[in-house]
């Protein structure tokens, strides 16, 4: 008999993907099946093994894509074909998880399941809004409260009488729709109608929003703003605390949707920053990056490899794919030799750094005009280069280095090409959605105009932030508006530079 697998219910947090907790990304690291809800992030489900079966099981309001009999059917039946399963649920899966339910039906097949707490949207959407739910000088209390009762029960199982009085703070979760009615019912029962409210959307994540009031007016400004479910209701005395301690959603990129066009093996680094300061980012891969169709030249340069005197990289691509191919040749580091290092920008340093290797020249400002300056003062005249690029790589620094004396082979060592993902590109930006776009080399912008199909106009209704001049030229030739260029010509300094950016406008 095959023996049963695994089942670990787990509480994924509210919305903002770094809330879940470190046994939670474990268990979905050696995940076979992940059964999802509504609402969960992206990243969330990326944490698990590529070849790992993913299943949506999500509910809203007015729609189930599965029913629950139906999920503790599926949780049953892939654990007793021996999978480890992870049912990945919002929030805690015993906060009006459904959780009971599901452990409830594992028991009865004896299937073996474990839960792995989460973080209850029912503080921390609070908490990303500057309330707390609990306050040494008032709050000692606070109630969690479903605002959605099982219509079966024939009756609320509430007892508003004691609930409305007899606790400092209450949290309604899922109570958007019964919103006036749970005010009505707490004035009802002596709850003063000055009574701070807040009701939270899209808690921890950067689509937050928030709407103040008091027992009498919320529900008014909550209609009046289109605020719409799901939310988190907070009814107390901490509710007046937002204005005070409000730090989730006043930043310089709160809300703001800022478009990614990197390839989609490097635009998660910008995303995340963006994320991080409260920007909403929206990722369009442009370019794609591929390995060359024929190594021939660059593996003869790898194995002549004695005869060079400095090897220049230029971008974090061109150290994985030279290494990739001296790995794939049965070499290593120490193939390199005497040969001396140069870098341009930190992130290409910290590639090679990773690998064992220091580079000797590295300048402070992160283009090619630098680097030449410091080859400029050394004595190159007769000395040979090796430059693993990318095939569209400018020559301003093979002719500079050549017009030293120095002996450049420049070699293609990765592809940099249109991205599929562009075909939608004129439809995302024709939304109006899309506050800035960003722009991290001059290939990103000649694809994406080229996506655009002659729609440049659309790229005029938007800000431009470029990483570097070399960049921004690229966008000016086009003809547009260059609106930020990064002082530090790498992606932490691109978000600082739109951070700053943003702030002037505040």
């Amino acid at each position: 008999m095959l023996k049963a697998g695994m089942v670990y219910l787990v509480g994924a947090g509210p919305g903002d993907p770094g809330l879940i907790t470190l046994k939670g990304a474990e268990c979905l690291a050696k995940a076979d099946v992940v059964i999802y809800d509504h609402l969960l992030s992206e990243e969330l489900l990326e944490m698990a093994p590529p070849g790992a079966e993913r299943i949506y099981a999500g509910k809203t309001s007015s729609r189930h894509t599965l029913e629950q009999d139906e999920i503790n059917g599926l949780l049953v039946g892939k654990a007793k074909q021996g999978k480890t399963v992870v049912r990945l649920k919002g929030g805690d899966s015993f906060v009006f998880g459904r959780g009971g339910e599901e452990a409830e039906a594992l028991a009865s097949h004896h299937i073996p399941y474990e839960i792995v707490p989460g973080v209850s949207a029912a503080i921390a959407a609070p908490a990303y809004a500057g309330i707390p739910v609990t306050h040494r000088k008032m709050a000692s209390s606070f109630a969690v409260i479903t605002g959605h009762e099982d219509p079966r029960k024939g009756g609320s199982s509430i007892n508003w009488e004691k609930l409305a009085t007899g606790v400092d703070t209450l949290v309604f979760l899922m109570g958007m729709q019964n919103l006036p009615e749970i005010m009505a019912r707490l004035k009802k029962h002596g709850r003063p109608p000055e009574t701070p409210v807040a009701v939270i959307k899209d808690g921890t994540t950067p689509h937050q929003k928030t709407v103040t009031g008091n027992l009498d007016n919320i529900a008014d400004r909550v209609k009046k703003s289109g605020l719409s479910p799901p939310a988190v209701i907070v009814v107390g005395k901490v509710a007046g605390l937002r204005k005070k301690l409000r730090w989730f959603d006043n930043r310089p990129l709160s809300g703001r949707r800022i478009l990614v066009t990197r390839s989609r093996q490097q635009a998660g680094s910008l995303s995340k920053l963006l994320r991080q300061r409260g920007a909403i980012p929206v990722e369009l891969p442009v370019i794609e990056i591929h390995p060359v169709a024929d190594f021939a030249r660059l593996d003869s340069a790898i194995s002549q490899l004695d005869r060079y005197h400095w090897a220049v990289f230029t971008s974090v691509n061109g150290v994985e794919a030279f290494f990739a191919r001296l790995n794939q040749l049965g070499k290593d580091t120490r193939s390199l030799g005497s040969i001396k290092i140069a870098a341009i920008g930190p992130a290409t340093v910290e590639a090679l750094v990773q690998r064992g290797i220091k580079p000797e020249h590295c300048p402070t400002e992160y283009t090619s005009a630098a680097l030449l300056a410091g080859f400029k003062k050394m004595a190159v005249n007769g000395q040979r280069f090796l430059l693993p690029r990318a095939d569209i790589a400018d020559k301003e620094l093979s002719r500079g280095i050549k017009g030293m004396g120095g002996i450049v082979q420049d070699i293609a060592c990765y592809h940099t090409v249109p991205a599929s993902a562009s075909s939608n590109a004129a439809e995302i930006l024709s939304r109006g959605e899309i506050d800035m776009v960003t722009f991290a080399s001059s290939s990103t912008v000649t694809n994406l105009l080229r996506a655009l199909k002659g729609k440049k106009s659309l790229l005029k209704k938007v800000k431009i932030a470029c990483i570097g001049p070399m960049t921004a030229e690229a966008v000016l030739k086009a003809g547009l508006t260059v609106d930020i260029v990064s002082r530090e010509h790498t992606i932490p300094g691109l978000v600082t530079a739109i951070e700053d950016y943003y702030a002037r406008e505040v």
